[in-house]
Order: structure tokens, then sequence, then C-alpha cells
């Protein structure tokens, strides 16, 4: 009897030894670094530290431009303050015309013959139908474009 109990004492050590040696193998390859558990909670630790950086980045770029802003608001609003006061001021000079007997307005200058290159010839349609206008406005949108 002494003997059949040492053999299952033998075997259940056995049996714990083997148990032992594969938890240990398994628990080994869940915190390896490159593959396991362990790998995953590194590239996500650094994926955090990224963001963070990036976060406070942007945080700083948002206060800068936030002050920023405010200044061209306030200058928008002094600009609007002096708009409404000069369009005030307007509203109060007296108008000028024939009624009120102020001197005649000086006569504007009699336009120039039209010569090459003005409206009259712009608007000469061309041999296939086509005002020389548009082609000439063509041609300086091509130039400008280069």
């Amino acid at each position: 009897m002494d003997a059949i109990a040492d053999i299952l004492l033998i075997a259940g050590a056995v049996g714990a030894g083997v148990y032992c040696f594969v938890l240990a193998r398994r628990l080994r390859r869940f915190t390896d670094l490159e593959r396991g558990v362990g790998g995953a909670i590194a590239v996500l630790s650094v994926q955090v530290d990224d963001m963070t950086k990036a976060l406070g980045a942007a945080q700083t770029s948002a206060a800068t431009t936030s002050g920023t802003l405010d200044a061209l608001t306030a200058r928008a609003e002094e600009a609007a303050r002096r708009l409404e006061l000069l369009v005030a001021a307007l509203h109060d000079l007296p108008v000028e015309g024939p009624q009120t007997g102020s001197a005649p307005r000086a006569r504007p200058a009699t336009p120039p013959e039209p010569g090459p290159g003005t409206a009259a010839e712009a608007a000469a349609p061309t041999t296939d139908g086509r005002s020389t206008f548009f082609l000439s406005q063509r041609a300086r949108i091509k130039e400008g474009a280069r």
C-alpha cells in the first residue's frame, strides 16, 4: 500500500511539474515584448505619449489663434465704430447742387476718339461671327495665367 501511495505521490508531483512548466511557457509568451500583450501595451504606451504631445501642441496653437482672433475682432469693432461716425458725419454735410446756388460743376472731358483696340473695334464681329472683344479677353486671360 505504501508503494502505491508513493507512486501516486510521484505521479502527482510530475503532473504538477509539467503543469507548472506549461504555465511558465504560456506566461513567458504572454508577456513577450514583441508578440504578446506586453508588446501591445508597449505600443499603446508610445501612442499615448505621442497623442499627449500632439494634444499639447494643438492646445498651444488654439490659444495663440484665439488671442490673434480676439485682437483682430477688437480692431474690426473699432473700425466699425469709426465708419459709423464717418457716415453720421457725412449726413451732416450740406448737399451741393444747382438748387443751393453753388458754382456750376466742371464739364467732364470728352471721350477720346475710337481708335485701334477701343470698344467700337472690340464689338466688331470676326469672320466666324464672334466678337473680337471676347477674343481679346481670352488672350488677356491666357497671358495672366502664365
